[in-house]
């Protein structure tokens, strides 16, 4: 009896330790998809971006982007990734006689063609658009704008590395507003760990073309780390970190903080992450 007693207890470990080895193994994949910028999942992303010592007072600029993430299927062999940017912002005070303004930037919606099937390299392209949307004038450019936008990565072993970049160019607005030319790219660098941990590093980098020499460029360099986990059924990812500016203009924040906090609504995956709660 005892015998039975301990073969049947070694069954049950093994059979505990392969779910657990499962279960890990489908929240790295939520995980990596999460950080996937053309994956094939729905996402709403709620992304905080504390920016400190800003401008010429040294204030602290907040902008929310909320930017949800929606694949269309074109066929078997192609998706539509649409990424739409919706920015809200409390800018603060600029001048002597200035107040601190709040409201809606501009909109940015990004459109990728990338392949349902990549092997190995997984990539997209296609434009970039920005609408003046702002409700107030400092808070945004006041100008039509649009580019091309393409986006690149791998994911060997528990990595996910990649570059997101696109450029803008103004074509029509307000005739008084300054023209755009503008380049942003954004490298991830994200390792993966079990229980849907895993460390980021993703600063954005920008080049303002049209600003005077020493002015153009803002290089961020940090990172932070994140979780992906679940509220009741809803798988969410959570992540938190901080960047500071090396290269910035004269008016540039020093560094950021940025939280974020997405809804992500996988294909196939019935409570996933059980083993990470």
């Amino acid at each position: 009896m005892t015998m039975r007693r301990m073969l049947a207890a070694c069954c049950l470990a093994v059979l505990w330790n392969a779910a657990a080895r499962a279960q890990d193994s489908s929240t790295e994949s939520l995980a990596k998809a999460a950080q996937n910028p053309v994956a094939d999942m729905i996402s709403v992303p709620f992304q905080n971006n504390v920016n400190f010592q800003q401008g010429q007072y040294r204030g602290t600029a907040n902008v929310l982007n909320i930017q949800p993430v929606i694949p269309f299927q074109l066929g078997e062999d192609w998706n539509l990734v649409t990424r739409t940017i919706l920015p809200v912002i409390d800018l603060p005070r600029m001048s002597p006689n200035a107040h601190s303004f709040f409201g809606l930037g501009d909109i940015n919606p990004t459109f990728f063609l990338s392949p349902s099937h990549p092997d190995g390299l997984i990539w997209g392209v296609g434009p970039t658009l920005s609408a003046p949307t702002a409700t107030d004038k400092l808070l945004g450019t006041g100008k039509w704008s649009a580019g091309p936008a393409a986006v690149a990565l791998i994911m060997p072993g528990h990595w996910v590395i990649g570059l997101l970049v696109n450029n803008m160019w103004s074509f029509a607005g307000d005739w008084d507003r300054k023209r755009v030319s503008q380049m942003t790219a954004q490298y991830f660098i994200n390792y993966n760990m079990p229980g849907g941990w895993y460390l980021t590093s993703s600063p954005i980098v920008t080049a303002n073309w049209v600003a005077r020499p020493g002015q153009q460029w803002t290089v961020p360099f940090g990172g932070g780390f994140g979780r992906v986990f679940r509220i009741g059924d809803q798988p969410v990812n959570g992540s938190i970190a901080a960047y500071y500016n090396v290269v910035r203009p004269h008016e540039g924040a020093r560094w950021q903080l940025r939280a974020q906090l997405a809804f992500l609504f996988p294909k196939g995956h019935p409570k996933p992450i059980e083993a990470g709660r």
